[in-house]
């Protein structure tokens, strides 16, 4: 599955973390990420990541762009609950996007941990079937020609 993780600055240790503590079942999934965070993440965990811009210089839009085009099967995106943090317009489409195109989103470590462990049960196989550009859709479009 295809893996996108957003972590504002003050929830950057709590993504990697997190990361650390499920980086087995993550290992087994395409995993793209804002360019800091990625990069946090992938020193704590020795991950493959591929990573965009930072949030700030146009990442966000860039998972965006993934999103509108079904290419992201799970968010992760752990946004700040500092009540005086004003959000983007390109942060804002990101939930909207994940809300058309049915994709399972946690803005925190506990819907994260629930979605993670669905992933590696297969509850979350459906997506394979939905995302038009999964492998699984890839493989069969092949046979198909």
């Amino acid at each position: 599955m295809e893996i996108a993780i957003i972590a504002d600055d003050n929830k950057k240790e709590l993504m990697a973390q997190f990361c650390i503590a499920y980086c087995g079942i993550l290992s087994h999934h395409n995993i793209c990420a804002t360019q800091i965070t990625g990069k946090y993440v992938s020193d704590a965990t020795g991950l493959e990541i591929e990573t965009f811009m930072t949030g700030s210089g146009g990442g966000v839009e860039q998972i965006a762009s993934r999103l509108s085009y079904n290419e992201i099967d799970l968010l992760f995106y752990f946004r700040s609950t500092d009540p005086g943090k004003k959000y983007s317009e390109a942060e804002r489409d990101v939930l909207r996007l994940c809300d058309i195109y049915n994709i399972p989103v946690a803005t925190n470590i506990a819907t994260a941990e629930v979605l993670v462990m669905a992933l590696d049960k297969g509850n979350l196989d459906w997506r394979e079937f939905i995302n038009p550009h999964s492998s699984y859709n890839r493989k069969r479009n092949a046979l198909s020609r």
